[in-house]
């Protein structure tokens, strides 16, 4: 693998099974084929076929009636090596969008891996004018979920280990998006954008990093630190929350 500005070269055993999937896709959609793209975590260092999904997006002329029943019938069905997410959009649909899931735009545009067609994504300008509010909603919402499911789970400590695990992922998009809030660039490895959130918002980094580290396998938790290690990194949720409040809209 090679990088290039934080973005990682998939392996060729990756570019061709997602070519094979993408013909399939692509003969469906005829004339209305316009782009298709790879992005999220299989374009970083830590991808790990096992736990992620590879993300596609497809972007069409449109993808009204027969064209979308057309694509619905050449789907490949989940192979036993990578599981592909694939994400259609029509261009005008991305147009309508880019003020309603900004934070998901952004991250698509600042790291992806155009596999056919033109590129509309290098020049499509997303507005920041919702990123903090978006930002915040979804910070709140998944502190709230924490919470709840902490309370009840917390005498179950397998189950708080899987719930850290699968937040990491969910996590890390909204890091990125406080740095960018903040002005800064977000660093291409996960465990850097945390140490820089907590640094710029003066939070417990350890604490902070513990979802990354036991989704990755750079921590294993035992059954007597699960509960105290979850309330650790639930509270440094919940003082960002704090801080972003008080970040301008």
């Amino acid at each position: 693998m090679s990088q290039d500005e934080g973005r990682i070269q998939p392996g060729e055993e990756i570019l061709s099974a997602t070519r094979e999937w993408l013909a399939a896709v692509r003969g469906a959609l005829g004339a209305e084929f316009l782009s298709a793209y790879l992005h999220g975590s299989v374009l970083t260092q830590g991808f790990d076929p096992a736990r992620s999904h590879i993300n596609l997006l497809v972007i069409a002329r449109s993808l009204d009636g027969p064209v979308l029943d057309a694509l619905a019938r050449s789907i490949p069905k989940p192979g036993k090596r990578f599981r592909f997410q694939p994400l259609f959009m029509s261009q005008l649909g991305i147009e309508k969008s880019l003020d309603s899931f900004p934070i998901e735009w952004l991250e698509i545009q600042e790291r992806n891996l155009l596999l056919e067609g033109a590129d509309p994504l290098r020049d499509m300008d997303v507005p920041r004018t919702y990123l903090r509010v978006q930002c915040e909603h979804e910070l709140r919402g998944k502190h709230l979920q924490l919470r709840q499911a902490y309370l009840l789970s917390h005498a179950d400590p397998a189950a708080l280990q899987q719930l850290l695990e699968a937040s990491a992922s969910g996590f890390a998009t909204l890091f990125r998006t406080l740095l960018r809030l903040a002005g800064e660039t977000p660093p291409a490895d996960a465990a850097r954008v945390i140490e820089r959130v907590a640094d710029r918002f003066q939070l417990d980094a350890e604490g902070l990093l513990i979802a990354y580290l036991v989704r990755s396998g750079g921590k294993r938790l035992s059954k007597e630190e699960t509960a105290a290690t979850f309330r650790r990194f639930l509270d440094q949720i919940q003082r960002l929350v704090v801080a972003i409040d008080l970040l301008p809209v």
